[in-house]
């Protein structure tokens, strides 16, 4: 046998090639959260910046995934999936090398998120089409599981690497991932499409213009931008649009972006929305409590990626327990207990915020939203694509990726954008009724905080402050310290906002009768 492996049969080579492919899709993200402090040091940017730039590779993902599996099926999936790699291979090699911010948006930002909204789909093909049976029900598995171990062990990897090396170093680390997967590309068995070949391009440019419209109203909200209404009315009335466009053209017999049949199944609407308030939760909780930590407590990589480590280790050890111990507890039921411990670790986490000085307070939270969130990563994917028949389940898998990663990319700008809005006027109002600042001073304060708020350390505010007298600089570091944890309380309720619309949403799950997915469909959801 040369080559390829012959369809259907196991090939662990080629197996363990596309979980490591997954691997650097989810360590990626993990890698920045917890370098943060350091991207921002280097790069001689701002939090919120980098917080941007973190939003937007979500987001860039969940707009085109939907028409990048489209192109994928016209350019041939192997095609893709290796433009998927190089993508993002040139988006982490950028960070490697960047002083600046705008490269990092460019190239990390938003070709890296094209590369993933191609690869990730693809990949799914990939599999579809190389494994069958137990083998390709062993290769999901594996994915899965790579997928995981990212997320539990990317921060304490992202916080040893950028603390005694360079955050510079994890990026390396994926171009050499990537590289070695590449090298192994001759494994892969490419898959050819069959179907109708026309593209739905309004359909798609909707659905850009709908995620993008939203989000980047957000960003703009929270950067002191203007047109900030234009941009969310834009999205919202893209988003509406596109639910009518896809039942015209389906009504006509055309090819639409999306079949909204798919939508009629309401455990899948159900199932799409869970995954999509989860990411929402996920995403805010995983800007705010890293910003919290490297900004407020001043913590390094390090001890950030420990102090995170309750969140990541439990999510992952409770998914894997959940999903093979769930004997006969419902899915739903499962499902609505994940997002009540969720919305309960984040309810305990609030309080805490303003009177803490380590992070270890933090870890009986972070640890019951672990479990929450273990508890939702085990259950919500089959559950969306149960009621799904297997010839469309590659299509509603692509939906079930794209809302998790709009939901991923408006919890991280939203959260944000709350964060800094109320740091504003907690900072304004403080400077205002402060004794000790000059009338002079309290205006120029509110001026510069209403066009650019930002989070700060006190030691980089000190900095800045260096050359005001010492009782001015003593009374704005006061200040600072009051408020940052206030604007972080804020932002912490976007999470607990978007986990109890999820416990409710568990009530309305509860009523539907359960559907078993197939062994073929079980599991095989990717990126969501």
């Amino acid at each position: 046998m040369s080559g390829t492996a012959r369809q259907g049969q196991w090939n662990p080579k080629l197996a363990i090639l596309l979980a490591m492919a997954m691997f650097v899709l989810v360590v990626d993200t993990t890698l920045m959260n917890v370098s943060i402090a350091a991207v921002v040091n280097d790069l001689d940017t701002t939090v919120s910046d980098v917080q941007a730039a973190i939003a937007i590779e979500a987001l860039v993902s969940a707009a085109f995934i939907l028409i990048s599996s489209k192109i994928a099926d016209l350019i041939g999936r192997k095609r893709a999936y290796v433009l998927g790699l190089l993508a993002y291979a040139i988006g982490a090699l950028t960070m490697t090398v960047t002083d600046s911010l705008a490269p990092m948006l460019i190239f990390w930002g938003v070709l890296g998120g094209l590369g993933a909204s191609l690869l990730l789909p693809a990949m799914q093909s990939l599999i579809h089409g190389n494994f069958e049976g137990s083998a390709q029900r062993r290769v999901y598995a594996l994915v899965g599981a790579s997928a995981a171990i990212a997320a539990a062990v990317g921060p304490l990897l992202g916080g040893f690497v950028t603390t005694y090396l360079s955050w510079r170093v994890g990026f390396a680390m994926e171009v050499v991932i990537i590289a070695i997967v590449l090298l192994g590309i001759g494994l892969v068995r490419d898959v050819p499409f069959t179907g109708d070949r026309r593209m739905d391009l309004i359909g798609a440019l909707l659905s850009v213009l709908g995620m993008g419209g939203l989000v980047m109203g957000i960003l703009v909200w929270q950067e002191g931008g203007e047109n900030v209404g234009l941009l969310i009315a834009v999205g919202a009335i893209a988003l509406t649009a596109l639910g009518f466009w896809l039942v015209l053209r389906k009504r006509e017999g055309k090819v639409p972006l999306l079949d909204p049949d798919l939508f009629r199944s309401k455990m899948f609407r159900f199932g799409i929305t869970g995954q999509m308030l989860q990411q929402i939760a996920l995403g805010g909780s995983m800007i705010v409590v890293p910003i919290f930590l490297q900004m407020v407590l001043e913590y390094d990589a390090m001890q950030t990626g420990l102090t995170l480590a309750p969140l990541s280790l439990t999510m992952f050890f409770v998914a894997m327990l959940a999903g093979k111990r769930a004997g006969k507890r419902r899915p739903a039921s499962i499902i609505r207990a994940g997002f009540a411990l969720l919305a309960l670790g984040v309810l305990v986490m609030i309080p805490i915020v303003p009177r803490t000085d380590s992070g270890w307070w933090l870890a009986i939270p972070l640890f019951i939203m672990g479990i929450g969130l273990g508890l939702l990563v085990s259950q919500l994917n089959n559950y969306a694509l149960a009621p799904i028949s297997e010839e469309r389940v590659s299509e509603a898998a692509g939906v079930n990726s794209a809302a998790g990663s709009f939901g991923l990319s408006f919890g991280l700008a939203f959260a944000g954008g709350v964060m800094l809005a109320t740091l504003s006027f907690t900072f304004v109002s403080m400077t205002e009724t402060s004794e000790v600042l000059p009338q002079a001073d309290q205006e120029r304060v509110a001026t510069v905080l209403e066009e650019d708020a930002q989070v700060m350390s006190n030691t980089q505010l000190e900095e800045l402050l260096a050359t005001q007298p010492d009782e001015i600089s003593d009374e704005i570091v006061r200040i600072n310290t009051e408020a940052r944890p206030r604007a972080l309380q804020a932002a912490l309720l976007i999470p607990l906002l978007a986990a109890l619309v999820g416990f409710v949403n568990g009530f309305r799950m509860m009523r539907l009768p359960d559907v078993t997915p197939s062994a073929d469909i079980e599991g095989m959801t990717l990126g969501g």
